[in-house]
């Protein structure tokens, strides 16, 4: 995707502010806003600088700036699907109340707003892709909190842009770094036996760096005055897989291809929240603006190579091994733990 946009023509930046600049998209929103010469970053606020689950803290974190921001990308949420089923004030306060009050502060000082939302808001009951203006039905307290701060944000500032997305992985803990995790203990010797895997859950696994080119894309667009770039947005990598296909990918990919997986059902982990079984999201929408993402596929191939890459996980001689990427921090799981899916965005 280009970087290239009417700001940098003309010589000055698009100013982008992000909240949430701590988690995996938020990092690499600020990462590629750092790196693009039209592009410049206005603010990253983290929960160690403002309290984002306090609408009180909005005001006064706008008014410490001089210059503001001509959009901010909210990517911040409380993004533990099950800790959410027993932390129900706080996932409400932090998925729906704070995103629309984000919304009205900033809608109020013309400051446009573009919110990251979930494939959660569905039912998991479809058998197409699901598009955005298909009935949603979240069976989860993180889908149902997510789906009302869709309406909060919409409510606050019509102009503002949801974009939903599906099993984000990128900097830090994630699903790839479980697998890799298990498949190392078990060359080890730590742990033995096959992996076992959900085989009936189906999505679009999606690259927190793609993601967030394609937000930044998006804002690029508002900033041309694009009325059409306002409303419900879907955006994920291309391509369906199950968490059992996406686990034989990372495993072949980053040189563990004799580790073996037992596909299982979903009934097979208690979980505290129900997870979706189809969270397939249609993209045409967000293609007919422009703006689409490479097969997860090839996005995993990046991920497994690029600087966000668990290095110590991968088996050396491999094809991502070989690469000269710097290593990230790698997070422990206990080797009795089935693996599972951890967090959706």
């Amino acid at each position: 995707m280009s970087h290239a946009g009417p700001h940098a023509a003309g010589g000055d930046r698009l100013r982008v502010g992000v909240l949430g600049a701590a988690g995996q998209v938020g990092r690499c929103l600020v990462r590629s806003i750092e790196a693009a010469p039209d592009l410049e970053l206005a603010f990253a606020a983290t929960r160690a600088e403002i309290d984002l689950a306090d609408p009180s803290a909005i005001e006064p974190w706008l008014e410490r700036f001089s210059v503001l921001p001509e959009v901010v990308l909210n990517a911040a949420g409380f993004t533990k699907v099950d800790a959410c089923e027993s932390q129900v004030a706080l996932a409400r306060q932090m998925n729906a109340e704070m995103p629309g009050a984000w919304a009205r502060a900033l809608a109020a000082r013309g400051i446009g707003f573009v919110h990251l939302s979930t494939d959660y808001v569905f039912p998991g009951d479809g058998t197409r892709p699901y598009r955005e203006d298909d009935p949603t039905g979240p069976r989860s307290v993180y889908g149902e909190t997510k789906l009302a701060g869709e309406a909060r944000v919409r409510e606050s500032d019509p102009s503002a842009l949801v974009v939903r997305t599906s099993w984000v992985f990128g900097p830090g803990r994630n699903f790839v770094v479980a697998i890799l995790d298990q498949a190392m203990k078990r060359r080890t010797g730590e742990a033995t036996g096959p992996l076992r895997v959900v085989d009936d859950q189906q999505g679009c696994p999606t690259a927190a760096a793609d993601l967030a080119d394609g937000l930044l894309a998006l804002a690029r667009l508002r900033a041309q005055g694009r009325s059409d770039v306002r409303g419900l947005l879907h955006l994920c990598n291309a391509g369906v897989t199950t968490w059992f296909g996406f686990a034989r990918a990372i495993l072949d990919q980053a040189g563990h291809g004799e580790i073996g997986i037992e596909p299982v059902a979903t009934g097979s982990f208690a979980t505290a929240a129900q997870r979706p079984a189809y969270s397939v999201l249609d993209c045409e929408r967000a293609r007919k603006l422009g703006v689409s993402l490479r097969p997860w596929t090839e996005a995993l191939t990046g991920y497994l190579a690029g600087p966000d890459r668990p290095s110590s996980l991968i088996a050396a001689g491999s094809p991502a091994g070989a690469s000269s990427a710097s290593p990230s921090a790698m997070p422990s799981a206990s080797s009795s733990e089935p693996v599972r899916r951890k967090v959706s965005q």
